[in-house]
């Protein structure tokens, strides 16, 4: 009787490898694995693609990241902090760095930023910069956002300041 209880059937070994013995058990597992992955993607990791140059060379143009949703639960975005920023409806969104944080004043003088009229030492800024701005000041849940490329005019590059409620996350490196 080759080791099988009379009256069962074994099914074919392809299927159990793909199916498993108990396919109701498996479509659940399926179903909660992927419920799991949708809730990470939406609200925990989403992904966001770089287009355009203004992060260079930071982040390359047609690249892939990632954006931690739950990175500022606890606290507000940081200084030096690259984020995602919604501008309209669900996957329109900015990928920009925060040097300007509330309350504070920033302006752009020979291509350097000062806060509060004090330098900005900006390590990832490698490419020759010229902007001049007067001093702005960010009101009390604004952050001021601005690329890693600042070799483009400053009237061709989207910067300035953004509500916190539209700030989504940080991006991961």
């Amino acid at each position: 009787m080759n080791g099988q209880v009379a009256g069962t059937t074994s099914a074919p070994w392809w299927q159990v490898l793909l199916i498993g013995r108990r396919p109701a058990r498996t479509l659940l597992r399926a179903l909660v694995l992927a419920v799991i992955c949708l809730a990470i993607s939406k609200y925990v990791l989403m992904p966001i693609r770089v287009e355009g140059i203004s992060m260079l060379p930071t982040y390359g143009e047609k690249g892939v990241n990632f954006v931690n949703r739950l990175a500022y639960i606890k606290h507000g975005p940081e200084r030096g902090d690259v984020v995602a920023i919604r501008l309209a409806g669900p996957h329109v969104m900015y990928m920009k760095r925060v040097i300007g944080l509330p309350g504070e004043s920033i302006s752009f003088h020979k291509g350097k930023v000062y806060i509060d009229g004090e330098e900005l030492e900006e390590s990832y800024v490698k490419l020759p910069c010229d902007w001049e701005a007067a001093a702005k000041l960010i009101g009390p849940d604004q952050y001021y956002v601005v690329g890693d490329n600042r070799s483009m005019a400053m009237a061709d590059h989207t910067q300035g300041i953004a509500e916190r409620p539209r700030i989504l996350g940080k991006v991961i490196r």
